[in-house]
């Protein structure tokens, strides 16, 4: 028990959040990239640290992924959502396509197919869960200080608490 009589279990963990559309355009990669490290500034997050350097590609890879793969209607954007938690930096992407991920080969000469394997590499934590409000997935990428911390409180704020829902992730 601590001080405030709560077990260390049942305390909750201090979140901050940030939410940003792009359209559907090549250029949204950098775009949400920059805004990223706009935030991080904003939260006081040392931006050339390792944590925020693996948020920054990750959510460069899922966005081009959802740009390359989505499928948005003229007029709708992915959305983008980054997130602080103690020390975890968590990105997340969402798109109107229900496809779940699977690595693929990549050739030498191929210009393609290696941002899931980026992904897998990078991340302390990535998977897909259902978008809360519609059509399709949202992908995420965590990076902490401590690959263990807070994995039941992100699956809780981002992918909802619905037993009946699925959520795709991976360790």
């Amino acid at each position: 028990m601590s001080a405030s009589g709560e077990s260390p279990t049942s305390m909750s963990v201090a979140v901050v959040e940030a939410r940003q559309p792009f359209p559907r355009h090549r250029r949204s990669a950098g775009r949400a990239r920059a805004a990223l490290r706009q935030q991080l500034v904003e939260w006081k997050v040392d931006v050339d640290g390792e944590p925020a350097e693996t948020a920054v590609l990750l959510l460069s890879e899922l966005v081009s992924n959802a740009v390359e793969h989505g499928r948005v209607s003229p007029g709708r954007e992915i959305g983008t959502q980054f997130a602080l938690y103690d020390s975890t930096l968590r990105v997340e992407v969402a798109a109107a396509n229900n496809d779940l991920p699977k690595p693929r080969p990549a050739g030498i000469d191929d210009e393609d197919g290696r941002g899931l394997a980026l992904v897998i590499a990078l991340a302390d934590r990535w998977g897909t869960c259902p978008r809360r409000n519609g059509i399709g997935k949202a992908r995420f990428g965590r990076s902490s200080n401590s690959p263990a911390r807070a994995a039941t409180e992100a699956r809780r704020r981002f992918c909802g608490e619905s037993r009946s829902r699925r959520e795709w992730a991976h360790s």
